[in-house]
């Protein structure tokens, strides 16, 4: 019977029936379940997809937004594929659907919740290799399917759950995510800000440019306009110099509109309403401002670059069978496009480029995939280096991914932890969080993220697992063509003889010896291969922090932040190592 109407839910209960003079018996509830639909309102037509049902025990944000690859951090989150999907057709969330962190409708426990639905609407792809997939497309948001332009969901509401009661819930997804430009809100978890990302936002003024580009070597692999960004900061005196041209450094990072040390370019400097780590960032990014407007850092052009996939919020600037020739456009096509429109000097001796975690590793994929266009890697807490060590996994020997198996005994493999060890998140709960958020490869996520580039295209279209996601069986076979294309530590190995005289002097790390993933075993691994290294010694460095998590960016004065510390070094290094008859004079006013 009809318990209790909310707009956009209806709870149904099971009867019970008992006929009159006879024994009462009850009858056993049917299995808890849910049931999803969209209105025709905010679409007519049949929609394909990922719907996701978002439960929390609190209201402190709405569920969309407290899901976490962390258990001790995440709400609940159950998820199934739709195809076709029509207005007013139901998909079914049942205790047979997998969930995270709790694997069944059954585990989670009775009492008092907010649920919402949401659906992750995927477009159908025509790739050039024959193949005909259905992604999520990036519509300026990073890929993040709770901010995604389009997306539809339903407002939050309080209803009581119980595994035991049989209840039917129906949610009806009656409202659609704006596009960018008018959204008032957007998660700091997401972009780093709390907040709204308007605020944040700046338009371009005579230091920041925000550039986008049409790709003709990704329009024609994904059959469709496909765009690159990037927002340039430029120096000093720029306009005032016409016949100056400059270095280039390029950051890599995850997709962002704006990038936080940016912030003190917008018209007006950080207030004092900023607390913690925003007033922390505010402040490094003031002196950052103070100092580059006034020529006491190296005037040089820094560009950030913005390549958002259907698969995550960047391409890790690489060539893949999955993603797109994202390494080649980003060198052939973007960075060449900007060292034109802002007189750079557009040779190999006089770019850098460095970045952070996934910007970590694209910088040393960068600088070994294209070793002559450029001239230094500051490589920070990269992701896995050397698939040896795929976090606690040997992607080569080990049989599972999930499980250290002995005759005896099988031990889960950890995947996340915290400085003093405490281990946070196992490798199957991280891959079940991934699996729950998109079959296929489609979560957005890490892991997800690392095989749709480092795959090969499976029989399906999509890229070929590494891994069972539900088991943990390794596929040998991939993880061998891994290794030939992207494990940047056997590359290095094996191709050191040509690589080596032009990567001497231009490779340097930084990791946490705590990394919260485990990331420094690979680089360890890497370290005792270049420290062997002769004819030539790789001459570069590493430096690992005792105790430190990831994100470990090296020993500096917080106050004057990481691009302050290390632009001067990159500079000084292409000033040594610049050929003879390089312009070292017209970029110095």
């Amino acid at each position: 019977m009809l318990k209790k109407l909310l707009p956009g839910i209806v709870i149904l209960l099971p009867l019970c029936l008992a006929q009159a003079g006879t024994k009462r018996t009850a009858a056993a509830p049917a299995p808890q379940r849910f049931e999803i639909s969209f209105a025709k309102e905010v679409r007519a037509t049949p929609l394909d997809g990922h719907i996701l049902l978002l439960i929390s025990n609190n209201n402190d944000q709405e569920p969309r937004f407290q899901v976490s690859y962390e258990p001790p951090d995440s709400q609940q989150v159950f998820g199934v594929d739709v195809d076709g999907l029509a207005p007013g057709a139901l998909a079914i969330i049942d205790t047979t659907t997998l969930g995270y962190p709790a694997e069944s409708l059954n585990d989670v426990p009775a009492g008092d919740y907010w649920v919402q639905g949401l659906l992750n609407i995927y477009e159908t792809f025509h790739l050039s290799n024959g193949h005909i997939v259905k992604l999520p497309p990036d519509k300026g948001e990073g890929q993040h399917w709770q901010v995604k332009p389009g997306n539809l969901y339903s407002k939050p509401q309080k209803i009581h759950l119980d595994p035991k009661s049989g209840q039917t819930v129906r949610i009806l997804l009656t409202e659609k995510i704006p596009p960018v430009d008018d959204e008032s809100k957007v998660v700091d978890s997401l972009l780093g800000w709390s907040g709204a990302n308007d605020e944040h936002a700046i338009a371009d003024n005579k230091w920041v440019k925000h550039i986008r580009i049409q790709s003709e070597l990704l329009t024609k692999f994904w059959g469709r306009p496909t765009y690159l960004g990037a927002v340039v900061l430029l120096p000093d005196g720029w306009e005032d110099h016409p016949d100056a041209h400059y270095p280039v450094i390029v950051e890599q990072d995850h997709f962002a509109r704006d990038l936080p040390w940016i912030m003190a370019f917008r018209t007006h400097p950080p207030g004092g309403s900023l607390t913690g780590g925003d007033l922390h960032v505010a402040k490094a990014g003031y002196k950052l401002y103070q100092d580059w407007t006034t020529g006491r850092l190296p005037r040089v052009i820094v560009v950030s670059i913005q390549h958002a996939t259907p698969y995550f919020d960047d391409s890790y600037a690489v060539n893949s069978e999955n993603i797109g020739p994202y390494g080649d456009a980003i060198t052939q096509e973007l960075i060449p496009y900007v060292e034109k429109q802002f007189r750079a000097i557009g040779q190999g001796w006089a770019r850098a480029v460095y970045g952070g975690s996934t910007g970590g590793w694209e910088s040393l994929a960068s600088q070994v995939f294209y070793p002559d266009f450029y001239n230094g890697a500051w490589v920070f807490c990269p992701d896995v280096v050397d698939f040896r060590a795929y976090g606690t996994t040997n992607l080569y020997e080990d049989k599972n991914a999930y499980w250290i198996e002995t005759p005896y005994a099988r031990v889960p493999r950890p995947s996340v932890r915290q400085p003093d060890g405490l281990i946070l998140s196992t490798m199957e709960q991280m891959n079940r969080f991934e699996l729950v958020q998109g079959t296929h490869g489609r979560s957005g996520e890490q892991l997800d993220t690392w095989q749709a580039v480092f795959s090969t295209v499976g029989a399906d279209g999509y890229p070929k697992p590494i891994f069972n996601k539900r088991t943990g069986e390794i596929d040998h076979e991939t993880a061998k063509y891994w290794k030939e294309h992207y494990d940047l530590s056997a590359i290095l190995q094996r191709d050191w003889k040509t690589l080596g005289p032009k990567l001497a002097g231009k490779l340097h790390f930084y990791v946490g010896e705590a990394d919260t993933y485990y990331l420094d075993r690979a680089v360890h691994l890497l370290k005792d291969f270049l420290e062997s290294t002769t004819d030539p010694y790789y001459h570069g460095s590493f430096e690992f922090g005792v105790r430190k998590p990831h994100c470990y960016t090296g020993e500096f004065d917080p106050a004057v932040g990481l691009n302050h510390h290390y632009w001067p070094e990159m500079v000084k290094h292409m000033e040594q190592t610049a050929p003879a008859g390089a312009d070292l004079k017209s970029w110095k006013y």
